[in-house]
C-alpha cells in the first residue's frame, strides 16, 4: 500500500528515505544511521520501519532495506536516484529559451531594424529574469528541504 501524499514523509523520515534511494542497494540501520547522522542505530530503525509502513521501503531478507516506491515529494522532481527542485527544471527551459532567442537575435542583428532591436533585447532580459528567478528559488527550495 502506497502513500501518494506525503504528510508522514518530511525531517529526518525524508532524510532517511533519500540516503536509501541514493545508495541504491540495501541499507541497514548502522548504515543509515552514519549517512544520515542520527545518534543509534535504534533511531535508524524506527525511520525505516515507518517508511516500510507507508509502503516506500521494503525489508529483503538480510533484514536490510530497499526502495520500493518512489515518493512524491511537492515541489521536487526524480532524475535518476536524485531528488532535484523542479523550479530548477523551469530554469533549464528558460536557459534553452535564452539560447533560442540570443541565436535569433545574433542572426538578425544586421539585417533588421532598431525597432526589432529593442524589442527582442528586453524580450531577452525577460527571460533572463525568469531563468534567474527560477534558479535561485530552486536554490533556496534545496537549501531549505536539505536535500541532496
Amino acid at each position: 500500500m502506497t502513500n501518494t501524499g506525503n504528510e508522514e514523509l518530511e525531517g529526518i523520515t525524508l532524510n532517511v528515505y533519500l540516503h536509501v534511494v541514493k545508495k541504491g542497494k540495501p541499507v541497514g540501520p548502522r548504515d543509515v544511521m552514519k549517512g544520515v547522522n542520527l545518534s543509534s542505530p535504534s533511531v535508524a530503525y524506527s525511520h525505516l520501519q515507518k517508511l516500510e509502513d507507508l509502503g516506500y521501503v521494503q525489508k529483503n531478507e538480510y533484514g536490510e532495506y530497499i526502495v520500493k516506491d518512489k515518493a512524491h515529494i511537492r515541489g521536487y522532481a526524480w532524475v535518476g536516484r536524485r531528488l532535484i527542485p523542479k523550479m530548477w527544471l523551469y530554469s533549464l527551459l528558460f536557459t534553452v529559451i535564452l539560447i533560442v532567442e540570443l541565436g535569433i537575435f545574433i542572426v538578425h542583428y544586421s539585417v533588421e531594424d532598431d525597432e526589432f532591436k529593442v524589442f527582442f533585447l528586453l524580450l531577452i532580459l525577460i527571460t533572463g529574469l525568469a531563468l534567474g528567478v527560477f534558479g535561485v528559488e530552486g536554490l533556496l527550495q534545496r537549501k531549505r528541504k536539505h536535500t541532496v
